[in-house]
């Protein structure tokens, strides 16, 4: 009988872990080259999309943190993408690229995730993202992933994510 129910304990522990692990995240990886270009995310608050690739150039459009666009290419510091989803219009412009992501890996989370300053988990807190949270992967470092936040980052421990 003993012997019943030690396996029986054992087997339940094992369950846990593994439900308790699985539980933490999910890491989508980069998209890839589609159709028109590699899909591109804004990381500022609010990006101008310019008719040339100068700052002075007319505004076509404004995108917002987080908006995703396609790249067709980059050349000196701007990136030309179409600026709207509907690519028979034709609208398309120029982005300074210091302030996207092109073809991130996206961190989604599956429950609540704390966010620290840095790579250490005593560090401070930043930010505790909500369920189902999609971010992008700025960097792998380690045990660790860099991850944009409204245009500041953090830090994210990737066993959370495992």
């Amino acid at each position: 009988m003993k012997k019943h129910t030690w396996l029986t304990i054992l087997t339940v522990m094992v369950l846990v872990l593994c439900c308790v692990s699985a539980a933490g995240a999910e890491i989508i990886p980069p998209y890839g080259e589609g159709q028109i270009g590699l899909q591109a995310v804004v990381l500022c608050e609010s990006l101008t999309v310019r008719a040339e690739p100068r700052t002075d150039a007319k505004a076509v459009k404004t995108l917002q943190y987080g908006s995703r666009f396609s790249v067709q290419k980059t050349a000196d510091g701007w990136a030309d993408c179409f600026a709207s989803d509907a690519v028979d219009a034709g609208q398309t412009g120029w982005v300074n690229a210091d302030y996207i992501i092109i073809d991130p890996a996206w961190y989604r989370t599956e429950t609540k995730t704390p966010v620290y300053a840095w790579n250490d988990g005593s560090a401070p807190k930043v930010a505790l993202l909500d369920e189902d949270t999609l971010l992008p992967i700025l960097k792998e470092d380690g045990d660790w992933l860099i991850v944009s936040l409204r245009g500041a980052t953090g830090w994210i421990r990737k066993s959370a994510a495992d």
